[in-house]
């Protein structure tokens, strides 16, 4: 069903390593909680048994499934939460075999009886599959929900009034009567063409209908804040990535070798400043050198083609280590923008609050466009729905920046997402690390080249407009085998031999 998408949804601020079964299993547990605390008390419930179906079941634990249903269980809210504490949290619930509903009702829970893989078994409607059985003094209660992809969550009909399809965080927001709602290029087209406004303008004055235009604002600033923090904190982080694929950092030694110095003088001042869950509190003045140095550079090709690499990188080792991160459209493909958005501003003098806000709006538009007419889930449309969707945002928002105008911003998403098509998702041991974080540096120079491209073509002349793109992109994943669908029975995840005992 066609819904109109915030970019508040597009864009959610949240815990890695993927959204699909990190982030969405983490709102759907907490969801369930609050769910039965609005018509009953979690106080009420004996027992609680999970089980997790399909792609979840078999890329789970090295998606970090299970730690997102066990910290949603206690109400812990992925935004807000101390990354540092979730691996001690989760110790905790598996030694004592308890954990404390919604932060306050303790129950028994062994975490290898209670919390099911079953990997064998896929529910219909999505991959992405999870019941949660609930004992309550009177009755048993089986509570169905799909991660979908980019953190929304959908769940089945039930007493409570929530439909199959319904995206149930979003109740609100998806029902809302906008002035230029879009579900293909032509109309968005059409919009841009009678009220002559380009598309971040559009898109910015269908959210003034959720939100004043402060909040907005402010919101977006949000947004761009934990994106850059995340970057910064990533091209500072040294070691191996957790999971046991011994995969070690590079954003960190890439970064020292562009600004060709040493950074072991600078090393404690830096480290002081990012002992903190997120990098919230960074001294700006750190971020604010740090940039200065990238830009003073200059703009040999290599160079800046080193650092968007860096850029993504950084992220999505971030991602990776349970960091903090924004879906963008997914965790997974969470470099891809801030990437392409850190070249607009340290190499296209685009730094401006009004231009990353209409980056994000623009980005957000061609994202609501490939929801609602393709997917973004890996699991139902391998990695062309997560990196090709990315790096076609990215694209036309860097579009729009550089002064493209409307059909060339389209334009633009279409280039990048034709050099994606058929783009499988097979993570090695079921993480995001072989080939997912290497893969965000191809989107974003994929996506930078889409732009560029764009800009110098006429659209009239493109025999392949967007909304084609789009449906052939679904149609390639409706055709897209199922072990090449994020569940590590196929490509690089059967050729690589390692010796994790189960992903």
């Amino acid at each position: 069903m066609e819904k109109f998408i915030s970019v508040f949804d597009m864009f959610k601020i949240g815990v890695g390593p993927s959204s699909s079964h990190t982030l969405g299993p983490w709102l759907a547990a907490k969801h369930m909680i609050k769910r039965i605390s609005a018509v009953s008390d979690v106080k009420n419930i004996n027992a609680l048994h999970v089980y997790l179906y399909g792609s979840l079941a078999k890329t789970g634990k090295g998606h970090g499934t299970d730690t997102a249903i066990l910290m949603g269980l206690q109400g812990e809210d992925p935004v807000t939460t101390d990354t540092r504490l979730i691996a001690q949290k989760v110790q905790n619930i598996k030694e004592q075999q308890t954990i404390l509903l919604d932060g306050v009702h303790s129950i028994q829970f062994d975490y290898n009886n209670h919390l099911v893989f079953l990997k064998d078994k896929s529910l219909p409607y999505h991959p992405n599959a999870m019941q949660f059985v609930v004992e309550f003094k009177d009755a048993v209660k089986t509570f169905t929900y799909y991660s979908v992809g980019g953190g929304f969550i959908e769940t089945e009909a039930s007493e409570d009034g929530l439909e199959l399809g319904h995206l149930i965080e979003d109740k609100k927001e998806t029902n809302i009567e906008v002035p230029f709602n879009f579900f293909s290029t032509n109309d968005l087209i059409h919009w841009c063409i009678k009220t002559g406004l380009p598309i971040s303008d559009i898109v910015k004055e269908n959210e003034k209908q959720l939100h004043t235009e402060q909040a907005l604002e402010e919101g977006l600033d949000r947004l761009w804040k934990t994106m850059l923090d995340c970057i910064y904190k990533g091209v500072h982080a040294e070691g191996i990535l957790p999971g046991g694929l011994q995969v070690h950092r590079r954003a960190h030694d890439l970064n020292a070798k562009l600004l060709k110095k040493e950074i072991q003088a600078n090393k404690s001042s830096v480290e002081s400043n990012l002992e903190g869950d997120t990098a919230t509190n960074l001294d700006s003045n750190h971020l604010e050198q740090w940039m200065q140095q990238i830009q003073s550079g200059g703009a040999d090709f290599t160079y800046i083609l080193d650092w968007v690499s860096c850029f993504a990188l950084a992220v999505n080792e971030e991602n990776a280590s349970f960091g903090r991160v924004v879906t963008a459209p997914t965790n997974g493909a969470a470099g891809v923008i801030p990437a392409v958005l850190m070249y607009a501003i340290n190499f296209c003098n685009k730094g401006s609050q009004q231009d990353i806000h209409r980056f994000l709006l623009t980005a957000n538009a061609i994202g609501i466009l490939f929801k609602n007419g393709a997917t973004i889930s890996a699991a139902m449309g391998g990695c062309q729905a997560e990196i090709g969707v990315s790096s076609a945002m990215a694209a036309a928002g860097l579009t729009e920046l550089l002064g493209g105008n409307q059909r060339q911003v389209l334009m633009a998403g279409e280039i990048a997402m034709e050099h994606h098509l058929g783009l499988t998702c097979d993570p090695v041991g079921g993480l995001v690390q072989i080939p997912c974080i290497e893969r965000n540096t191809m989107g974003a120079i994929k996506a930078i080249t889409a732009a560029q491209l764009a800009l110098q073509s006429k659209p009239d002349y493109a025999l392949v407009s967007l909304d084609k793109v789009i449906h052939t992109m679904w149609q390639t994943a409706l055709d897209m085998n199922v072990k090449y669908k994020e569940t590590a029975d196929g490509g690089l995840a059967t050729q690589i031999p390692i010796g994790l005992a189960e992903c």
